[in-house]
């Protein structure tokens, strides 16, 4: 345990200062001090630099400018991805200050050119746009009030409800989730934004975070399967993680718990379960099959927080 602590230590502000808060417990004044170098050093100084002049990243909303949708993979490297990579890493909302004006002047979405904290039609697009707006201070009530608005009969959500369909996504409504939460602990949200929300978190717990709710079975493989970064992907680490930043404990997570503690390899490590591909500024984890500070840091505080 101790070398494993150490070794998660020696790592980019941007994952040490949450090793020192969520796993050693330590005051806010060690943490805090480790936090604010996030925006001026490693990972997040690197990020902040590629900001342009627009307030943009690589020139797009959600793709870079002149994606064509040819090369292998989602690229990684436009505005609301570089956004909510510095918000997960903890960069204060007063490093970007301007920010949301510039992109309110200048940023729309590739989706029907639409302003971008207006939000757009894909659930997951918009759970982070909520996300980095409330981090930022951008009016994005409205984005809040879609979730509302677009919940599916089944309790969760579904970024294909364009294309017509009416099932709900483990993907998509674990992000809706993760953004109305983010919403309410920075607002207090509304009566139906968090009435939302636990019906969406409801809707997983009753397929145990990994099972279809019809038969019993795995979902699909990528359920049980981690990657970090964890981008859009839904496994049960990610899920968990999410439970755990609600407060909400449940015995129906017992199952997927187990799961993660059961990936521990024997030297207390995670593996890197493979990284989402396309584009990306630079890396901030190892390849598939290595060891993950990132993932071992998310599973160990998952599984802190669950044996308490």
């Amino acid at each position: 345990m101790r070398e494993v602590i150490g070794w998660l230590l020696d790592s980019d502000p941007a994952l040490r200062w949450q090793v020192e808060r969520d796993l050693l417990g330590r005051p806010e004044g060690v943490w805090g001090a480790t936090r604010a170098l996030v925006g001026v050093e490693g990972f997040g100084a690197r990020l902040r630099a590629l900001q342009g002049d627009d307030g943009m990243w690589a020139g797009g909303a959600f793709f870079p400018a002149g994606f064509d949708g040819t090369e292998a993979g989602q690229p990684w490297t436009a505005t609301t991805w570089s956004l909510t990579s510095l918000r997960e890493w903890g960069l204060e909302a007063s490093a970007l200050a301007g920010t949301v004006e510039l992109l309110a002047a200048s940023c729309r979405w590739e989706y029907q050119d639409l302003p971008y904290w207006g939000g757009e039609v894909d659930c997951c697009i918009n759970s982070w746009t909520l996300a980095n707006g409330v981090w930022l201070g951008a009016d994005v009530q409205g984005i809040a009030e879609w979730f509302v608005e677009h919940q599916l009969e089944d309790g969760g959500w579904n970024c294909e409800w364009v294309e017509g369909s009416t099932r709900s996504s483990f993907h998509s409504t674990l992000n809706s989730v993760k953004g109305l939460l983010l919403h309410e602990v920075a607002t207090g949200g509304t009566a139906a934004t968090r009435a939302a929300r636990a019906r969406g978190e409801e809707y997983l717990l009753e397929r145990d975070l990994f099972r279809r709710l019809s038969t019993g079975e795995v979902v699909g493989e990528w359920a049980l399967r981690f990657r970090s970064p964890f981008r859009w992907g839904y496994s049960v680490l990610n899920a968990l993680d999410h439970f755990r930043a609600a407060g909400v404990t449940d015995p129906r997570m017992a199952e997927a718990v187990e799961i993660v503690r059961g990936a521990r390899q024997e030297d207390g490590t995670w593996l890197q379960g493979g990284r989402h591909p396309g584009r990306v500024w630079f890396e901030i984890d190892v390849a598939e099959g290595e060891p993950s500070k990132w993932l071992t840091f998310y599973a160990m505080r998952v599984l802190k927080w669950w044996d308490r």
